[in-house]
C-alpha cells in the first residue's frame, strides 16, 4: 500500500501543527505552494482569522500570467511583509505547511524577512 506525496505532506503538516500555533502577539505565517501559484497568509489561530494575505494571483497584473519561480515567491514574501507592517505585525511563527524548506518556500520566507518580518 503506497502513500501519495500529498498524503505524506498532510502527515508532516499535522506533525508540525501540533507544535506551533499563532497568537495575536505572534501570528502564524502559513504558506501553500501549488504547481501554478504560491499563497501566504498570516493567521491568528485563537480567533481563527486571517490577518494578512498575499499570493502570486494577487500580484499578477490584469490578463498577465505570473511566473512560477523563486523571484516571484520573493515578491510575494515582500508584499506580505509590507501588508503585515501596516497591521503592526512584526514577529510571526513560520509554518511551511509540510513542504520542504527549499526553493520557492525558502524564497518566500527570505522575501518576508527582507520586508521586515522576524521569525
Amino acid at each position: 500500500m503506497s502513500v501519495s506525496k500529498n498524503q505524506q505532506r498532510q502527515r508532516r503538516k499535522i506533525r508540525i501543527r501540533k507544535k506551533i500555533s499563532g497568537t495575536p502577539e505572534r501570528p502564524r505565517l502559513v504558506i501553500f505552494r501549488s504547481n501554478r501559484h504560491i499563497y501566504a497568509q498570516v493567521v491568528d489561530d485563537l480567533t481563527g482569522k486571517t490577518l494578512v494575505s498575499s499570493s502570486t494571483l494577487a500580484l499578477a497584473k490584469e490578463g498577465e500570467k505570473p511566473k512560477l519561480d523563486r523571484e516571484t515567491a520573493t515578491e510575494v514574501g515582500k508584499d506580505l511583509a509590507a501588508k503585515a507592517k501596516d497591521q503592526k505585525i512584526e514577529t510571526v511563527v513560520f509554518d511551511r505547511n509540510g513542504f520542504r524548506y527549499h526553493g520557492r518556500v525558502k524564497a518566500l520566507a527570505d522575501g518576508a524577512r527582507e520586508g521586515g518580518l522576524k521569525f
